[in-house]
């Protein structure tokens, strides 16, 4: 765990997306000759007087280079082209670099679309060396949309719009939540009864989500005032998201683990307890190691660092595949279980315990899948939003089951070889 958090923390931090509304970095002649027109950002505009401004630090080699931004949608169906024939199939509308600033209006959109920008120049398509064309030219760029009262004045790109209002609701719900269970709850941790591990556990996913909730916050406050926002505070809250999702990860999959290899045993004299088991153990580590190599796959892979986006790259898909798996191989532990279950009591302990379950590893599979059939603006809104509520409706649905004596204190006393994280009264004796 200590090692993901370090590889982490060195690929979000060194790492420098040019993720817009306001991005800045230098145009390069050499790059936009590569790959026929540098490619820098793009934005989803929506409704009526959109701006893109620009600005550059030398404006005479900016027209010496005759340099100009494309802003062009969709960019299918172009591999085939020549350079020329891709430029001109591109452009919508171009903005000649003839100014040290210059702001243009995005034309009238009926709905919400994503616009491209791209950096040319007269060496772009040209064939030959390029005579002093090496020299860069730094830019910045700022994309706005209009704000409630038709001002180009919303850094926000309509794929992002309400994405700030709902992290602060979210901070009001964890708060209020906080006032009014944090005494209860202290009291179950403090009597160190028989699911006391994995009360910690769970408090301490939840203490890490609910801090990257307050750190995107800060993050899209500061963003919504400049376009820019705080980018460490960003990678701050990817990282306790990250963190979270493994050690739940763990715990969940120790407790199905411990189950299945428990009712195998034929010996019932020894209570299990928290990592007793080396095959759970090695089996939940396996898998808590796959996740986060692809975690670390997927931060390289993607350029704007969502937390929950909508899975546009291989790790992104083969996080899925192991999240509806692990869902598969809870269902069938939890079956086999139950099937040979004769109390009621102990049916009702392990299907709650299954609804949570399936919540958290499903939720986001499904969600992506659902997005297919939104608008492109819609979809990051939705993965986002509905993987952060289910999973929070989760861990609430494990702490009623964990901390309800009516239930869990019955079940664990009937049969403490049964629970496999259980550390049983009579082992301290």
């Amino acid at each position: 765990m200590f090692v993901y958090c370090i590889i982490l923390i060195v690929l979000l931090f060194t790492s420098c997306p040019a993720a817009g509304k306001t991005v800045s970095g230098v145009f390069r002649s050499d790059a936009a000759r590569e790959n026929k027109g540098q490619y820098i950002t793009r934005f989803l505009y929506h409704g009526e007087n959109g701006l893109v401004a620009y600005r550059v630090d030398n404006v005479l080699l900016a027209v010496q280079k005759e340099a100009r931004l494309l802003l062009f949608q969709g960019s299918e169906g172009l591999d085939n082209l020549s350079c020329l024939e891709r430029l001109a199939s591109r452009l919508t509308f171009s903005v000649n670099l003839i100014k040290e600033e210059q702001n243009r209006t995005i034309p009238h959109q009926s709905g919400p679309q994503a616009w491209h920008v791209m950096y040319v120049d007269q060496y772009t398509c040209q064939d030959g060396e390029m005579d002093g064309a090496l020299e860069d030219l730094c830019f910045q760029i700022t994309m706005m949309n209009p704000d409630a009262a038709g001002n180009p004045l919303d850094h926000f790109s309509a794929e992002e719009t309400g994405l700030h209002s709902f992290y602060f609701l979210l901070i009001l719900a964890y708060f209020v939540a906080s006032c009014i269970y944090i005494q209860p709850l202290w009291q179950a941790l403090s009597k160190a009864g028989p699911m006391h591990t994995v009360l910690k556990v769970l408090s301490t996913a939840l203490l890490l989500q609910g801090t990257s909730v307050l750190l995107n916050y800060i993050h899209m406050a500061r963003y919504a005032r400049d376009g820019v926002g705080t980018p460490l505070t960003g990678s701050l809250a990817e990282l306790c998201d990250v963190v979270a999702q493994v050690q739940m990860l763990y715990l969940l999959l120790s407790l199905c683990v411990g189950w299945s290899l428990s009712r195998s045993r034929k010996s019932q004299s020894k209570p299990l307890q928290w990592d007793s088991s080396p095959a759970s153990t090695a089996l939940a580590l396996a898998v808590v190691i796959a996740q986060g190599a692809l975690l670390i796959w997927e931060q390289l892979e993607d350029v704007e660092h969502h937390s929950f986006h909508a899975q546009r790259s291989v790790p992104g898909w083969l996080l899925m595949a192991l999240r509806v798996a692990l869902a598969l191989f809870l269902a069938s532990v939890l079956y086999q279980i139950i099937s040979a279950e004769r109390s009621a009591l102990k049916r009702d302990f392990y299907l709650s315990f299954g609804k949570g379950c399936f919540l958290w590893f499903l939720c986001h599979p499904v969600l992506v899948l659902f997005s297919v059939i939104l608008n492109e603006h819609q979809k990051e809104k939705v993965v986002t939003i509905g993987v952060i509520l289910c999973q929070s409706i989760s861990v609430v649905v494990l702490y009623r089951l964990f901390l309800s004596r009516s239930l869990y204190w019955e079940v664990s006393s009937l049969s403490s070889v049964t629970l496999p994280l259980t550390m049983s009264r009579r082992s301290r004796y």
